[in-house]
Order: structure tokens, then sequence, then C-alpha cells
């Protein structure tokens, strides 16, 4: 496996963006297309095209929620017992000074420059993106959904 960096950091799951997702698309394509072109079942094949779009929507919007909400809470968690181990100070009381953005770019950070990250995210207001293209030897977040 290649060692993750801000170019790979972004992780697909296959059964949903490469299977179920473009399956849902064409079965869409092919409802809207029968909707125009079935005059006796137009109506039917409208219906069809609404609830497949819907099920596509609300699969995606469920399988984002669930699991990017847990993936937050446990990354804070993980932050926060990082930030605590290294420094010896609680990062809750620097939390309101960053955004999740800014949190959630600062877990690449290798242990070592941590701490002057958080530093530079508060007195700089750096983006998540700037935060994660400054790291220099990114901490790699294999576990991430």
């Amino acid at each position: 496996m290649e060692p993750q960096n801000f170019k790979n950091h972004i992780r697909f799951y296959t059964p949903h963006h490469f299977v179920f997702y473009p399956l849902m698309l064409i079965l869409l394509g092919i409802s809207i297309y029968f909707s125009f072109s079935d005059e006796n079942l137009r109506t039917v094949w409208i219906f069809i095209s609404i609830l497949n779009l819907a099920i596509t929507l609300l699969s995606f919007m469920l399988r984002q929620h669930y699991a990017l909400t847990l993936q937050d809470r446990i990354v804070r968690l993980e932050l926060r017992y990082r930030y605590f181990t290294l420094t010896n100070k609680r990062l809750e009381i620097l939390e309101n000074q960053l955004s999740d953005s800014q949190l959630f770019a600062l877990r690449f950070a290798p242990d070592e420059e941590l701490e002057n990250l958080v530093n530079s995210a508060i007195s700089e207001n750096l983006s998540g993106t700037a935060i994660k293209k400054s790291i220099k030897n990114w901490h790699a977040d294999n576990e991430r959904v």
C-alpha cells in the first residue's frame, strides 16, 4: 500500500461508489427514458423514477451521515488524547478556537508537529486544507471511513 499523504488521502468504498451508485444511476436513466417514451405507462415510470431517485439520495445521505458522525467523534477523541499525551494540556480548552475542518485536518499531523500546528491553526487561522498542506511527515489515517 502506498504511504498516505495529502494527494491520496481520500478513500472510496467500492461497493457504494463503484457498484451501487452507478447501478442506481443507470436504473434512474432507464426509468426516465421510459417515462418519456412509453405513453401507456408514463405515470408508472415517473413513479419508478421518483422512487429510484429517493432511494439513491436516502442511501447516500444515511451512509454518509452515520459514518461521518461517528468518525468525527472518534477523531476528536483521538486528537484530544494525543494532544494531552504530548503536551500534558487539554485540547478541549482550545477546541472552541478551531473549526471542525481544522480539527479534522490536524489528525494527519505526526506527534512532533501536532502542537505547533494547533498553535499555527489558531494564530494564523489556517484552513483545513492549509493545515494538511503544511504537514511535513504525514501521519496516515488508514482506518477512516
